[in-house]
């Protein structure tokens, strides 16, 4: 039996949960077509989700396709559709061998489906479209069809057409060979990949047979080369069955292991959730190997396992061990976290697809009492979505958290009450902005001079680094001259002080070179005056690193960037005398406007500090038919003033302060 791990991705509302509902219905894994509206879904399993309409956290069902030797296991992750929640299909990616992009035949291709395609083509998932909502009322699969080339990919290959569409007996019809013109758009499309077929095209055209072009069809698939498109309606079933055998014929899938299952696992958790009595429970996608119950992990050793495929109701069931390609959820990993590897040969996942949150809030318990409470829970929350990025002001007794929209903002907020009984408010949302380093700064402090109060001595220098090149820490002292305890307290120290500059920002790109070190050794116990208060220790290291390095950070200086969205807007052409001033106000930087049939079309760049604004304005600027895409494309420097944002610790800027909090302990 093969396994297929699939993804299904859209735009909110474009019908994704409703396909992966009659999916399950067409195999056989329920009885019952769920309905969003009724929050009757089967992913849809949270109460928010369900009375909100939307899917907030992904889920994995599973059914199998065929039978007997041609039988194929399918592992299907819903995700969300809403770009506030777009960290929970970044985490689905990893663990994908296909998907299916379901876009509208109503509103075709939205602002959420073009930055979910950019992401799979760059990656390389091989993916299906499905053109839903034929019976919709307004459906045009054509014109949708015609959308998808110019604004996604001119890469893709209709497999059929529309018949009755915008009615209630709206059917796909699969072209057949036969068909006027289907070889020949085939080729047009294949033979960009194949030139062996499109040399024998342009020597024999009908010595081509439609076989051959099927063949390439799911070889080009596979490789993420073309697109298949197939349409339909998740409501009624029409075009389900075809689109089911598309992504069994045309989509890769892990066969069963032989040999290699006795090797080591090899894996990635790609979603962590809390069970009912609080337990961590890890999903985990194998990639080799064999995960059995007993093994011990760095996580810790693994209790239970469940895992999908064929199981009743498209769960998960137990099983004494888990094989490469298939997905089960793993009890007894106390320490895992998302993207963290399964065995040695495991594969961190700490790059990430998609744009950084660039809201911020402050977490407001309604009663003070619950302050210990929340950070718990808020604690856990992060354990799910490591992107919130959990921040705590001990000085003043505040916590907060990363967002992508005010829309993630609430969800949070009922879920703080409905899980943890938590009464919360939020602080208004601040975009987050980081520092960069803009020269060199070197800084040295040994023992016993100029007022160091610790013993230990560190000298560090602190450079620009490449954007995304992350921290670097690079020792340049003689090997060994360091005890490594010390060593790693220096280098966890610079990480950790560095997620706050100069004017309180992240600073996310830098070289910082270890240049000196002194230490005072541990004096002999058969030394008349040992005395364990004169030998360093890593304390030490870790109180006088904060002082050096943003000393040596301060010589170098940063410079505040906040974050920058390409927008594009599409508006009626008599709306662009009143758009224009307003994008002015809002500190936009517009292009030359292109004009289109129905308008124009506006691209150009925006403070992501303003584009809700922007949102919220533009129903009444445009007549509510303004189309605004925004995503988030890169960092530039603040004009004016940078933006101050409060520490959280005690400052290492101020040295007499930083000196007056901190104490040694031996």
């Amino acid at each position: 039996m093969r396994t297929l791990n699939l993804g299904i991705l859209a735009h909110v509302d474009a019908g994704k949960t409703s396909l992966t509902e009659r999916l399950l219905y067409a195999a056989g894994v329920i009885d019952e077509v769920g309905s969003v509206d009724a929050g009757s879904t089967r992913t849809d399993s949270l109460a928010l989700e369900r009375q909100r309409g939307i899917t907030i956290k992904s889920a994995v069902v599973a059914f199998t396709v065929g039978s007997g030797p041609d039988v194929t296991a399918v592992n299907l992750i819903d995700t969300p559709g809403h770009p506030d929640f777009i960290a929970e299909v970044e985490r689905v990616l990893t663990v994908l061998d296909g998907a299916v992009l379901v876009v509208s035949a109503v509103e075709g291709v939205q602002a959420q489906t073009r930055v979910l395609m950019r992401t799979l083509r760059r990656l390389r998932i091989p993916t299906l479209i499905f053109v839903n909502k034929l019976d919709r009322g307004g459906a045009d699969l054509d014109a949708v069809v015609d959308q998808l080339a110019i604004r996604l990919t001119p890469r893709i290959v209709p497999l059929g057409t529309a018949e009755r569409q915008g009615t209630k007996e709206a059917a796909f019809r699969p072209f057949a060979a036969g068909d006027d013109g289907f070889g020949a758009r085939l080729v047009d499309v294949l033979a960009d990949g194949d030139d062996a077929l499109l040399a024998d095209y342009v020597e024999d055209p009908d010595g081509v047979s439609h076989r051959r072009l099927l063949r390439a069809l799911a070889r080009q698939t596979r490789r993420a080369d073309v697109h298949p498109v197939f349409a339909g309606s998740a409501i009624t079933g029409a075009g389900v069955d075809e689109l089911t055998t598309g992504i069994v014929r045309l989509l890769p899938s892990t066969p069963e292991p032989d040999g290699d299952a006795a090797g080591p696992p090899s894996g990635t958790v790609f979603k962590v959730e809390r069970g009912p009595a609080g337990e961590k429970i890890a999903y985990v996608r194998m990639a080799a190997g064999t995960l059995r119950t007993r093994d011990r992990l760095a996580a810790g050793k693994v209790t239970a396992l469940s895992v999908f495929g064929g199981g009743d109701g498209g769960g998960a069931r137990p099983r004494a061990e888990v094989t490469a390609g298939r997905i089960a959820k793993v009890w007894g990993l106390t320490g895992v976290r998302i993207g963290d590897p399964i065995g040695e040969q495991g594969r961190t996942t700490t790059e990430h697809h998609f744009a950084p949150p660039t809201l911020e809030t402050v977490v407001v318990p309604r009663r003070a009492r619950d302050r210990g409470a929340l950070h718990a829970a808020l604690a856990q929350l992060a354990e799910q979505d490591p992107l919130i990025d959990l921040r705590q002001d001990d000085l003043r007794q505040e916590v907060s958290v990363s967002l992508y929209g005010e829309v993630q903002k609430e969800v949070l907020q009922a879920t703080l009450a409905t899980e943890y009984g938590l009464d919360v408010g939020f602080r208004e949302s601040t975009t987050i902005c980081v520092e960069r380093v803009v020269g060199t700064g070197e800084a040295v402090e040994l023992i016993k001079q100029d007022g160091n109060p610790f013993l230990a001595g560190v000298g560090l220098r602190v450079e620009p680094a490449g954007d995304r090149e992350g921290v670097t820490f690079e020792p340049a002292i003689e090997l060994g001259s360091l005890p490594p305890a010390f060593l790693r307290a220096i280098e966890e120290t610079v990480r950790e002080t560095l997620r706050q500059g100069l004017h309180g920002w992240d600073v996310p790109d830098c070289r910082v070179t270890l240049t000196r070190s002194q230490y005072w050794p541990r004096q002999s116990h058969a030394h008349a005056t040992f005395d364990k208060s004169m030998s360093s220790t890593a304390g030490d290291f870790r109180l006088l690193t904060p002082l050096v390095l943003m000393t040596a950070l301060r010589r170098a200086g940063t410079l505040v960037h906040e974050p920058i969205h390409r927008f594009e807007l599409e508006l009626p052409a008599d709306c662009l005398g009143q758009v224009l001033p307003a994008l002015a106000r809002l500190r936009a930087v517009p292009g030359t406007p292109a004009p289109t049939a129905s308008g124009y079309v506006l691209a150009g760049d925006l403070p992501a500090a303003h584009a809700h604004e922007l949102q919220q304005q533009l129903p009444a600027l445009t007549r509510g038919e303004g189309v605004l895409e925004t995503r988030f494309d890169r960092y530039e420097p603040v004009a004016g003033p940078p933006p101050e944002r409060p520490r959280t610790d005690h400052d290492p800027l101020h040295r007499d302060e930083y000196l007056l909090h901190v104490v040694r302990r031996v």
